[in-house]
């Protein structure tokens, strides 16, 4: 039986990863605003955009990974056969690095043609851009490790491990922030050497991983004949089917995201800047909540696994020994919702100012405060209800609700801009929140 010790032993692992997250860009933007120009500061921004528009859209190798290992950890717990446990989940592992192998050998192949054609969209200068170049030229060349990077933090979670992702997390911002200073500051890589410590520090993680997999759980090496046997594809065509809704799910996850940037840069600096702090703030809220809702794919993945033994086809009708693992996971995310909700309610104009000092900037922030106030408990529903389903690999609802909620955030955004302003972005926000939450919440109802 799930018990609160459980949650906990899983949430804060990742919450302690998650906080050490935004450090880096916090350094790295100090590194190169005290060594160069703003040119240099905007190239190496512009270069960081390029690579989250890379990887946002490989998420599905976390996520993907996640589910399915926690039920095959599941359904081994429940038959007691530990060695069948180990060769299910060893073959999920297997499958989930060759694909981020694979990932990443293609993006080496388009990195000139991606970078070029993105550039080539994006208003910025000559100077920006050559610095964004370089940046990218340069940790392109890590795509390996990041990318097989998410596979195995999948699977640690999976696995009910949330302590070992936290260590590699931890190594990689520290090796990150500690390397591009160095390499930035007392080298002649200048500002390049950003990038090299990301780079190296990406690579640092891997090794970090790697030894965890060789001490902790005796994966000492994956053969050819091992590799080639799990890529058939009836082995893999639940993987493939999984990933391939969750990575329609990233592409809406876009629409919403880069289309609520885009349409703040319509309304002035001023507005952009706002929504800058705003969504930073909301990002913070999410270190928190994603801690629960990693906890929430484990946990959930698990008690699927216990319950049907790995049938999938069976695991709808064991909704209701599942419900209780359900339900405390809920109130674990509804707690910490209303904790942020009061945060911001009672401590959200100091919040501010921690953002900025720009008198403009939080005058005009004051006009969306409430926005602020609301967010923690709308988000927290939606974002552990996406770590509920990736627990029970329901692809296609997963699938289906971020396609509704991007569809209200457009809809929305068209409905209201008229005649609200730039409060139609928040208006537009939420809607895409309690699409994801009203469809979700229905779906878990019918089934």
């Amino acid at each position: 039986m799930t018990t609160n010790r459980d949650i906990l032993r899983l949430a804060i692992p990742s919450i302690l990863a998650n906080i050490t997250i935004p450090l880096v860009g916090i350094v790295d933007t100090a590194i190169v605003g005290h060594l160069s120009d703003a040119a240099a500061i905007g190239g190496i921004a512009i270069g960081t955009m390029l690579f989250d528009l890379l990887y946002w859209n490989f998420g599905f190798l976390r996520i993907g990974t996640s589910g399915l290992t926690a039920q095959a950890y599941g359904s081994s717990q429940n038959t007691g056969f530990g060695f069948q446990l180990s060769a299910e989940c060893r073959k999920i592992l297997t499958q989930s690095l060759t694909i981020a192998l694979l990932a990443a050998f293609f993006l080496w192949l388009i990195q000139w043609v991606f970078v070029t054609a993105v550039l080539a969209v994006v208003p910025c200068s000559e100077a920006v851009a050559n610095v964004a170049r370089q940046y990218f030229f340069v940790r392109i060349w890590a795509a390996p490790a990041t990318l097989m990077l998410f596979a195995m933090k999948g699977w640690f979670i999976g696995m009910q491990d949330t302590k070992s992702p936290m260590a590699v997390d931890i190594l990689v911002n520290a090796v990150n922030m500690l390397g591009s200073y160095f390499l930035a500051v007392h080298t002649s890589l200048g500002v390049v050497g950003v990038a090299w410590g990301t780079l190296i520090a990406q690579y640092s993680g891997l090794l970090l991983a790697f030894c965890i997999l060789v001490f902790k759980y005796g994966i000492v090496y994956i053969g050819l004949r091992e590799i080639m046997a799990a890529m058939r594809w009836p082995e893999m065509k639940r993987m493939m089917l999984l990933n391939g809704n969750l990575f329609v799910r990233s592409l809406c996850f876009m629409v919403v995201y880069v289309g609520f940037t885009s349409l703040a840069s319509t309304y002035g600096d001023t507005e952009l800047a706002v929504s800058s702090v705003l969504m930073k703030l909301f990002m913070f809220f999410s270190f928190f909540i994603d801690g629960f809702a990693y906890a929430g794919e484990a946990l959930v993945g698990k008690a699927v696994g216990e319950k049907t033994n790995g049938h999938m086809d069976e695991w709808m009708n064991h909704k209701s020994s599942i419900q209780p693992v359900v339900r405390l996971l809920f109130t674990w995310s509804i707690g910490v919702g209303l904790l942020f909700t009061a945060l911001y309610a009672v401590l959200g104009d100091e919040c501010l100012e921690l953002m900025t000092n720009d008198a403009d900037v939080l005058s005009a922030t004051e006009h969306y405060l409430g926005w602020l106030i609301a967010m923690p408990i709308v988000s927290a529903l939606a974002f552990m209800w996406d770590g509920i389903y990736v627990g029970a690999t329901a692809g296609v609802q997963i699938r289906n609700a971020m396609i509704w909620a991007a569809v209200g955030f457009v809809a929305a955004y068209i409905a209201t801009y008229r005649f609200c302003g730039a409060q139609a972005l928040y208006i537009a926000y939420f809607a895409h929140l309690f699409a994801r939450v009203i469809y979700l919440s229905i779906q878990w109802k019918k089934i």
